[in-house]
């Protein structure tokens, strides 16, 4: 990863299994090692309340007492927001959302928002010059509302979300850890039916699977193939292949 570890400025996690959070200890570790600028911070945030993210965090902290830059780290919950950017005058925040993913484990989902502004129901029937006047008369205020749009939502590990912290999402991210329902053991993950139909309910742009079992690697393609004709939704479906890296 070298220098560009400090392109990296926000980390969100999920939860705390080691399989999601071992590499914490590399990128610190790097981001230390590498030359850039190390007046940068770097922030984690985690469900508030994951013991084993924070004994995880811990142990970094004690095993990097000289760290030439800012580690925070924080926990958050539902009702919290962490402004990420700005965009002209639309900002960018991560709002986490509650998940169930195994019993003792607190975990969060995550919403990529943008917060715009459009003219109210009432002026969009004014001409160009008509809008000018009432802008002149009353300010720009008057005649504008702020939305918020989804760009994009991450599950996580968990069980299907609930739709309504992610309706009308851009992109939604869901894993799909069982291609069959017929294998899933206990309730701690999702299958490829649910998330199909969590993205329909949702009305989603696109869908992209991940987190798929490896026991799928020959059978992938053809199963999402077929179950994605079946349901013939309205919006695209992409899948993670296991052990490779995406980019979309």
């Amino acid at each position: 990863m070298g220098n560009k570890v400090f392109a990296i400025k926000y980390i969100f996690l999920t939860h705390g299994h080691a399989d999601h959070i071992a590499g914490l200890w590399g990128i610190v570790n790097t981001r230390d090692n590498a030359m850039g600028d190390k007046q940068k911070p770097l922030y984690i945030y985690y469900p508030k309340g994951n013991k084993g993210v924070e004994d995880f965090l811990g142990f970094i902290y004690r095993a990097n007492p000289d760290l030439e830059y800012d580690l925070i780290a924080e926990g958050i919950s539902k009702d919290n927001e962490i402004k990420v950017t700005e965009k002209g005058r639309n900002a960018r925040f991560i709002v986490p959302f509650p998940t169930e993913h195994t019993l003792r484990e607190r975990s969060l989902g995550y919403n990529l928002v943008e917060r715009r502004t459009r003219l109210k129901n009432t002026f969009r029937g004014l001409s160009e010059d008509e809008i000018i006047k009432v802008i002149k008369e009353k300010g720009r205020d008057y005649i504008n509302e702020t939305y918020e749009k989804k760009l994009l939502s991450v599950s996580g590990d968990c069980l299907p979300i609930d739709v309504k912290y992610i309706q009308d999402t851009d992109i939604l991210l869901h894993e799909a850890t069982f291609l069959s329902a017929e294998d899933r053991k206990g309730e701690s993950h999702s299958t490829l039916d649910e998330a199909l139909k969590v993205a329909q309910k949702a009305r989603v742009k696109k869908l992209i699977l991940y987190h798929i079992s490896s026991r799928y690697e020959r059978d992938i393609r053809n199963t999402i193939a077929r179950k994605t004709k079946a349901m013939n939704p309205s919006f695209d479906v992409l899948y993670v292949t296991p052990g490779r890296i995406f980019i979309f």
